[in-house]
């Protein structure tokens, strides 16, 4: 059965690098990213030899275990065309290109996946990335080391630890298959989308239920506004649904798409380019494909790096709590300059500090116990004091303090019972002998 959807490809130099070094292909059972390494050639080169040995792939097959095999031995004759073409044309040394291919039978999708170039799939309103990036950072993901939003700024993050190139005549692609069902779409896309618009974006603009090429044109314009620091290429599968069934030639974009071969041009010296260092940056390898001993470096680099940070962390909580600390002693200091008038048991007290307490910690101490006892006050200075009275400073403390003494000594004078006077002697009855 052939497979049937709507699908489209692109690809876009982007707005930085000089040349496309992506190529793409879009036919009815066969969709390829290629995103070549190399230099400024060798990229080329390498993800349109990919594509040219894969395009024959595009054909029915009776079994899944068929696809696959002719998807592993077409990698492995590509790598073989590497080697030749690094042999035959040492100016290429080093080139090399991510694969990512959908071989579709019947209603599976046979994948092969090598780099970091991706493979997401979109069903029932969610997108899920469907290829693991063959990457250093990936590894660090892995293992805990880093998390995916620290990945996507490492400085090394373009630095592949599998690919197809000229150094391997075997390589190992992941290889399984998935079932598909009618509503499904797949995204096939080379690091210069996914390393620019995230998975929400990417997310977002599948939700709007858009033909496959309007998707993918608004990808690639969120991905130039984005600043495109590297070449975009994106193939969109649709299987089943709404759109119109995928008819005609296949399409081939990026340098795969060049008729008359890829342009080698020849080395020349290097120029000075310090007025323009992102022009310079962009004739440079995306990608890096590194030898054992360099990875072992770039381990301990990290490990470095990772030492760094907890430091760096650490520090940051220190200085944190010493800032906390000092607001706190400060807040603390300020309380102690002010006083208040209270009530302790049954007289009247001067304390120092604020009326207020955290938890507990209480912010104020007794100074000074006046021996005045509040059952002396009259009610209304009695109500004041249990209430607290604030005090300006000590002195102000000690005159309101004068006040309530005056106010009890005349209470209690109020309140003290006059004394009977004794009787005089006019007030004794007359009397005597009869």
């Amino acid at each position: 059965m052939v497979f049937e959807g709507s699908s489209v490809a692109i690809s876009h130099t982007g707005k930085v690098r000089s040349n496309n070094q992506d190529s793409g292909y879009s036919g009815a059972n066969l969709f390829v990213v290629a995103d070549g390494m190399g230099g400024h050639a060798g990229g080329d080169v390498a993800s349109s030899i990919a594509i040219q040995r894969l395009e024959p792939l595009d054909q029915p097959y009776s079994s899944t275990e068929d696809a696959q095999a002719a998807l592993q031995a077409a990698a492995t004759t590509a790598a073989g065309d590497l080697i030749r073409a690094a042999k035959d044309r040492p100016e290429l040394a080093g080139l090399g290109t991510t694969l990512s291919a959908i071989i579709m039978v019947d209603e599976y999708a046979v994948i092969g996946h090598i780099g970091d170039s991706r493979i997401y799939l979109y069903r029932d309103d969610a997108l899920t990335q469907i290829t693991a990036d063959h990457t250093f950072v990936q590894r660090l993901v892995d293992s805990g080391r880093i998390t995916p939003e620290e990945a996507r700024y490492h400085p090394r993050r373009s630095v592949l630890m599998r690919v197809l190139s000229d150094m391997d005549s075997d390589p190992e692609l992941d290889m399984f298959v998935m079932h598909t069902q009618p509503g499904d779409r797949w995204l096939l896309c080379s690091d210069g989308l996914s390393g620019v618009v995230d998975e929400a974006r990417i997310l977002k603009a599948m939700q709007l239920g858009l033909a496959p090429g309007r998707t993918a044109d608004n990808l690639l314009k969120q991905a130039l506004d984005g600043g495109a620091p590297d070449n975009v290429t994106i193939v969109l599968v649709d299987v089943g649904g709404q759109h119109p069934i995928h008819s005609g030639t296949a399409t081939i974009v990026g340098a795969a798409s060049n008729p008359s071969g890829v342009y080698v041009p020849p080395v020349r010296a290097p120029r000075s380019n310090w007025l323009h260092p992102v022009r310079q940056a962009a004739n440079e390898p995306s990608h890096f494909e590194p030898a054992p001993e360099y990875l072992e470096e770039l381990i301990e680099e990290d490990r470095r790096r990772a030492k760094r940070r907890r430091l760096g962390w650490i520090a940051g909580v220190l200085v944190v709590i010493a800032m906390l600390a000092f607001a706190a002693f400060a807040a603390y200091s300020w309380t102690q300059t002010r006083y208040f008038i209270g009530a302790d048991d049954d007289s009247v007290v001067i304390f120092q500090g604020v009326q207020q307490n955290i938890g507990p910690i209480t912010l104020s101490t007794p100074v000074e116990d006046t021996d005045i006892l509040l059952a002396d006050l009259p009610p209304y200075q009695r109500a004041s004091v249990e209430r607290t009275i604030s005090a300006r400073s000590l002195s102000d403390a000690m005159a309101i303090v004068d006040r309530l003494r005056t106010g009890a000594e005349a209470n209690v004078i109020e309140q003290t019972p006059l004394p009977t006077p004794a009787p005089t002697p006019s007030d004794t009855p007359a009397g005597g002998d009869g």
